[in-house]
């Protein structure tokens, strides 16, 4: 295509919503996501990673459930209520006005008769109640209003039957035709009169001013609500445990304040409570290259992803979390038997460690982009920034404690010696490239982090031998780095030896590696910024020149564009940091939320979604701009030497 022309604009009668389109529900143990039209077209039961229920986003016939006005798909508005995960969708239509609300219900920590079979952490004050609630109210005029809901099992592989189970009309229970045991039982409960069509339960009726009707969509035994008044109660108790919990955060008084509670609830809403895992994302196969090949499953716990999640509500003040994922990370890195285990890049939310990769070819991927994969061939890739990534969110955790957990110490150890076997050695990179393996730099980087931050651990610890120790192989993986990972105008490089530009090198100063004040961070921050750009958004690198194993192109990493910001502000370019964030704001979803890339000529998300690592990239950024904003007007602003991350 001759590069002058603009790119034509793609056809959207594909009937696929844009992903940054979608809303976003969690009750830390389920998520889904639900269209404009009001329809929920990705759900997996009981667990994130568990096979769909509802899953139209992938493909048009796999499995849906709607309510809305009849025969209209656009509402007038969609928000969040303030402070939490409850989406409002209202509609207007020629003849009146009708608002929707969906949440997966939060309650009162309920398992008190028995103890709880997935939970391994900590029980808090509330819990998830395994209930999709749809709380509808006419509040102008009449309205035609249609329920659809009609689940597909096992990705669309396995057939639903619907039989009524109540009274009369008010409730009716799905079940997997073939496999009743092996897949979950929905059971639909609701004010309205169910008809059953085939796999679908149906509902229409006209609503007039004040009529209140609520539907509720359940998988476990805990009772549904038989009236409106229990569903609305069960929806106020939802919003208040989210009201409790975005409380405890401190967010500044400051106009980008939204974002950064959006994208702190967006975390939260992708943490696993019953483990303390955080998944990357809660999609698998949203195409990073529309229509391309690119489509991977993000629905598993990366320590990667994870850690780095961790500091992003820390900064917010939200430190909860990181308890229950440092014990998550414990359980991982011990056998059955108590004997070590060396860390994998990436868990099942559960804690399992293999994460088989198949193909689902009869699903037609979302706007076709094919093939749709779940599961994880990325498992047992050697990556060797794990060790020094979970050191350093150690190390960022203890230090306000100024204590290292005894129960950890050998764990940390290890992630130490792995770090000094390994350094030497080639791997595939934070970018998990499907290539040969190579020296990239970032990865060295982070090996010295590990060092770095395990001698600090072990000073803390008593352990001054292991500190001095480890501080020599530091400055060893230092010299060595400094040696073959920087070009010869002074610019960290992908790979030794390779002129090609990384945006992963922007670590370099967000991780300590060199004091923002040197010449070789400022010129590679620079660098990214001037030569690794497309319309001023960042690219991971050119994919011409890395072997990443695929074909086509990809959007801007979003996480890489928010680093640069922050990178910016370190060497002191608050003014350019500033602009690139306000653009990047812009660009966010209608609901404040990010996939993992952004198509930087028409603004669209693309990726898995939401996705936790740009949430947090987001609020690092937004808090390194308004800190140096405030430190300029104090008159204090030092770029060279202010805090860790």
């Amino acid at each position: 295509m001759n590069p002058g022309m603009p790119t034509p604009p793609r056809a959207h009668h594909t009937g696929f919503p844009p992903i940054g389109d979608y809303g976003f529900l969690s009750d830390c143990e389920t998520t889904c996501l639900i269209a404009p039209s009001g329809a929920v077209e990705w759900m997996c039961l009981p667990r994130p990673d568990s096979p769909s229920v509802f899953g139209a986003i992938l493909d048009r016939s796999a499995g849906h459930f709607r309510i809305g006005p009849y025969g209209q798909n656009q509402p007038a508005a969609r928000r969040y209520l303030p402070g939490g995960l409850i989406l409002e969708t209202t509609w207007q239509t020629e003849t009146g006005w009708l608002t929707v609300r969906d949440a997966l219900v939060m309650g009162k920590w309920h398992n008190t008769d028995q103890r709880s079979r997935t939970h391994r952490r900590t029980p808090t004050d509330w819990d998830a109640e395994h209930m999709l609630l749809r709380t509808v109210k006419c509040v102008s005029g009449r309205v035609e209003l249609e329920l659809s809901c009609e689940p597909a099992f096992d990705y669309h592989r396995k057939a639903a039957t619907w039989q009524y189970s109540g009274k009369v009309y008010e409730q009716a229970t799905a079940y997997c035709t073939d496999s009743p045991e092996g897949e979950p039982t929905l059971t639909l409960t609701t004010n309205l009169r169910l008809g059953i069509e085939g796999r679908e339960a149906r509902a229409r009726t006209r609503l007039v001013e004040g009529d209140q009707v609520f539907v509720a969509l359940s998988w476990s035994d805990l009772p549904s609500p038989q009236s409106y008044e229990e569903a609305a109660k069960k929806m106020w108790d939802t919003a208040e445990c989210w009201r409790q919990w975005i409380t405890i955060g401190r967010f500044p008084d400051h106009p980008w304040r939204g974002y950064l509670q959006r994208s702190a609830l967006t975390l939260k809403g992708l943490t696993y409570a019953p483990t303390g895992a955080l998944l990357a994302a809660a999609t698998t196969s949203l195409p990073e290259t529309p229509g391309g090949e690119r489509n991977w499953d993000y629905r598993y716990a990366w320590i990667r992803d994870s850690t780095f999640a961790l500091w992003g509500l820390y900064t917010l003040g939200l430190d909860r979390e990181a308890n229950d994922f440092f014990a998550f990370i414990s359980d991982m890195g011990v056998s059955e038997s108590g004997d070590p285990l060396p860390l994998q890049v990436m868990y099942g939310v559960g804690g399992e460690r293999e994460l088989v990769e198949e193909e689902l070819n009869h699903l037609s991927g979302y706007e076709g982009a094919r093939p749709v994969r779940v599961g994880n061939g990325a498992y047992n890739q050697k990556q060797h920034d794990v060790w020094g990534i979970i050191l350093d969110s150690v190390y960022l955790h203890v230090r306000s404690r100024n204590q290292v957990p005894e129960s950890l110490w050998p764990l940390l150890k290890r992630q130490v010696e792995e770090a000094i076997t390994n350094w030497r050695k080639p791997d595939r990179g934070i970018w998990e490239v499907r290539g040969e393996p190579q020296h990239f730099t970032s990865s060295k980087v982070v090996c010295w982090v590990a060092l770095d931050r395990g001698a600090k651990l072990a000073t803390m610890h008593g352990e001054i031998a292991y500190a001095e120790e480890w501080n020599a192989i530091a400055d060893e993986i230092k010299e060595d780095i400094l040696e073959n990972g920087v070009d010869e105008r002074g610019v960290f490089t992908q790979r030794y030896g390779d002129p090609a530009l990384d945006a992963s090198l922007l670590l370099v100063p967000l991780m300590r590696f060199l004091p923002a004040s040197d010449d070789r961070v400022r010129n590679t921050v620079l660098a990214v910024a001037d030569e690794l750009t497309k319309d001023g958004l960042v690219l991971r690198y050119r994919v011409e020149e890395t072997d990443d194993g695929l074909s086509g192109e990809e959007g801007t990493f979003t996480i890489c564009s928010f680093w640069l910001v922050s990178a910016l502000v370190e060497i002191g370019e608050v003014e350019r940091a500033k602009r690139l964030l306000e653009k990047l704001l812009s660009y966010a979803s209608p609901l404040k939320l990010y996939a993992e890339e952004i198509d930087p000529s028409n603004g669209r998300h693309l990726g898995n979604f939401p996705q936790a690592f740009t949430h947090l990239a987001l609020i690092n950024a937004v808090v390194h701009v308004i800190r140096a904003e405030e430190e300029l007007e104090a008159g204090a602003f030092h770029p060279a030497h202010h805090s860790h991350h």
